[in-house]
C-alpha cells in the first residue's frame, strides 16, 4: 500500500511544466519534445506549450493545451534572423500576459533558440531545463549568446549524448546526458516490419535531411553521379523543407536520373520500410550531429546505416556492425562501403538484424526512466 505522505506529495508537489519551442516541423528536437511531454504527462502535472506560429508539424497532436507566439521563417537569412528576435520578444510578452501560469511553474527550453521562455523564468524567479540539442549554431555572435543565456537562466542542461554534452559545455550549470528514444508506436510498427535487402531488385538509399550544404546534400549529390551508370541503385532523398526551397536549391544544377527528390513529409515510415541503406553524410568539419534520430529510426526497421565519425550517430553505430562509420568528403571509401553492401546479401541482412537489436537500447520507457530521475529535484521537489 501506498505511504500517505507519499501520495501526498506526488499529488501536490509536482510543478506545473511550461514547455517552450520555436519552430514546430518533422525534424528530430520537436519530436523528441513530444517524447518528453508524453513521458512527463500526468493527471496532477498542469502543462502548457508555446511554439512559433510559424510551421505546422509534430506537435500539433502533443495533447497539451498550446499557445502560438509570433515566428515568421523566411528564405533569406538576414530576415530570419531579425524575425527571430522578434519571436522571442513575442514569446516573452505571451508568457508574461498569461496570469495563470503558477507561480513555481518550471519553464522548460527545447533547444537553445526560444530563449524568450529563459528570461521569463529568469525574471520571474522560476526554475528553467534546457533541453539542448544543436552544436552547430550560425553566426557565431548568436551562438555566443544563446549559450550566454543559458548560462545566465538554466537550473540544468539535458544533452542528447555524450559528444554533444563534451562539444558544448555550458560553465557553472549541472547537465546530464540522456539519449533520445524512439516514439512507442513508432517503434512497435518498426518491430513487425521486415527488411527487404532489394525490392524488385533495386537497391534503395534513402537519406533524411534538412536542403543544406552542410548536412551533405553535394557529397551526396556527387554520390549519386559516381552511381548513375548502376540502373539497380536508386536514392530517395527526403529534405524538410517544400517544393519551392527544392526548386530554388536545384536550380541550374543538373539532378541525376537515379535520384528523387520528396518534399517534407509526415510519415517517414513510407520510405523507411522500402530503404535497403539509410545515409547521414553530415560534414564532420561544418555540422556535428548531435544524435541522428533518423539514423535510430532507420535501424529500428532494420536498416543498415551510413554515419559520420563524430557525435551522436558515433556512438549509436559500431563501425561494421550496424553499418559503416565514413568521412563523406572522403568519395572514394564512401562509394565503397555503398557498394559493398548493394552487392552482398549476406552482409546487409547480418548489418539490418544488429541494427534492429540495437535500436531496442533506446526505448521509450527507458527514456522516461531516465528523465523523471535526471529532473527529480526540480520537478518533484519535496
Amino acid at each position: 500500500m501506498d505511504n500517505p505522505k507519499t501520495a501526498t506529495l506526488g499529488r501536490e508537489a509536482k510543478r506545473e511544466i511550461i514547455f517552450c519551442h520555436l519552430l514546430n516541423d518533422a525534424s528530430g528536437s520537436p519530436r523528441i519534445l513530444k517524447s518528453v511531454i508524453k513521458a512527463l504527462a500526468n493527471d496532477n502535472m498542469r502543462t502548457k506549450l508555446f511554439i512559433g506560429s510559424s510551421g505546422q508539424g509534430i506537435l500539433e497532436g502533443c495533447g497539451i493545451p498550446i499557445t502560438r507566439y509570433w515566428y515568421f521563417r523566411s528564405s533569406y537569412k538576414f530576415i530570419t534572423l531579425f524575425t527571430y528576435l522578434l519571436s522571442q520578444v513575442s514569446l516573452l510578452y505571451a508568457l508574461i500576459s498569461d496570469k495563470s501560469i503558477e507561480k513555481n511553474a518550471v519553464i522548460y527550453v527545447n533547444t537553445l533558440l526560444p530563449f524568450g521562455g529563459a528570461l521569463f523564468g529568469k525574471l520571474t524567479g522560476k526554475k528553467v531545463i534546457y533541453h539542448v540539442h544543436e552544436i552547430s549554431i550560425a553566426p557565431i555572435p548568436l551562438k555566443l549568446f544563446l549559450c550566454w543565456m543559458a548560462r545566465l537562466c538554466s537550473s540544468k542542461n539535458i544533452y542528447v549524448s555524450k559528444a554533444h554534452a563534451e562539444a558544448l559545455t555550458i560553465a557553472n550549470v549541472p547537465a546530464v546526458q540522456i539519449y533520445n528514444a524512439l516514439d512507442e508506436e513508432f517503434a512497435a510498427i518498426a518491430n513487425h516490419t521486415a527488411y527487404q535487402y532489394r525490392r524488385d531488385n533495386v537497391f534503395n538509399i534513402l537519406m533524411i535531411a534538412s536542403l543544406r550544404d552542410y548536412k551533405g546534400i553535394p557529397e551526396l549529390l556527387l554520390l549519386v553521379t559516381i552511381l548513375e551508370h548502376r540502373k539497380d541503385i536508386r536514392f530517395d532523398l527526403v529534405v524538410n523543407d517544400e517544393q519551392d526551397a527544392i526548386d530554388r536549391y536545384f536550380f541550374g544544377k543538373a539532378k541525376p536520373s537515379n535520384l528523387t527528390v520528396h518534399s517534407r513529409t509526415d510519415n517517414s515510415a513510407t520510405f523507411y520500410r522500402r530503404a535497403s541503406l539509410v545515409l547521414n553524410l553530415s560534414r564532420v568539419d561544418a555540422w556535428v550531429e548531435t544524435f541522428g534520430l533518423t539514423i535510430l529510426e532507420a535501424m529500428a526497421y532494420g536498416v543498415p546505416v551510413i554515419v559520420p565519425p563524430v557525435g551522436g550517430p558515433a556512438e549509436i553505430v559500431n563501425d561494421a556492425v550496424q553499418g559503416y562509420v565514413v568521412d563523406s568528403r572522403i568519395t572514394a571509401l564512401l562509394n565503397e562501403k555503398v557498394l559493398e553492401l548493394a552487392d552482398n546479401s549476406d552482409l546487409c541482412i547480418a548489418m539490418s538484424q544488429a541494427a534492429r537489436y540495437r535500436a531496442n537500447d533506446f526505448s521509450f520507457q527507458f527514456f522516461g526512466n531516465e528523465l523523471r530521475q535526471a529532473l527529480k529535484d526540480i520537478i518533484y521537489p519535496i
